[in-house]
C-alpha cells in the first residue's frame, strides 16, 4: 500500500507508515504544499495512494467518492496536537492488515474507526 499524508499532519506519520513497511510520502515532500483539495485528491488517484488527512472535506463522499480510490483516511479526533496524533496512528496502521481500505473512507476517531464504502 502507498500513502500520502496531507500537509495538515505531522511528517512523522509518514515515518510511522514507513517503519511499518509501507510506501509513504507527504504532500510537502512532493512540492504540493498549498494545493487545493481537488488537486490533492486527483494526484492521490493517479498515484494510487491512500490519502491521510485532518481535512473533513474529504469525508464528503459526494465530492470525494472513495470507491475509485486506493482509500481515504480522515482523522477526526478530540485533539490534534502532534503527540496525540502520533499516538492514535499505531492502532489505525494495525487495522490496515485486517481490513481492506481500497475504495473506502475510514474515519479514525479517538477510540474507533468508522468505515464507509461497499
Amino acid at each position: 500500500m502507498k500513502f500520502k499524508t496531507d500537509e495538515n499532519l505531522p511528517v512523522e506519520i509518514a515515518a510511522l507508515l514507513q517503519q511499518s513497511g509501507y510506501d509513504a510520502t507527504t504532500v510537502k515532500q512532493q512540492g504540493l504544499g498549498g494545493s487545493n483539495d481537488p488537486t490533492i485528491f486527483d494526484i492521490c488517484q493517479q498515484e494510487q495512494r491512500i490519502l491521510i488527512t485532518l481535512d473533513l472535506d474529504f469525508s464528503d463522499i459526494r465530492s470525494y467518492p472513495p470507491q475509485n480510490t486506493a482509500g481515504i483516511i480522515v482523522i477526526r479526533t478530540s485533539r490534534q496536537d502532534k503527540p496525540y496524533l502520533l499516538s492514535i496512528m499505531p492502532p489505525a496502521i494495525s487495522a490496515l492488515a485486517q481490513e481492506p481500505i481500497t475504495g473506502k473512507l475510514w474515519i479514525v476517531e479517538d477510540s474507533r474507526i468508522r468505515i464507509r464504502g461497499d
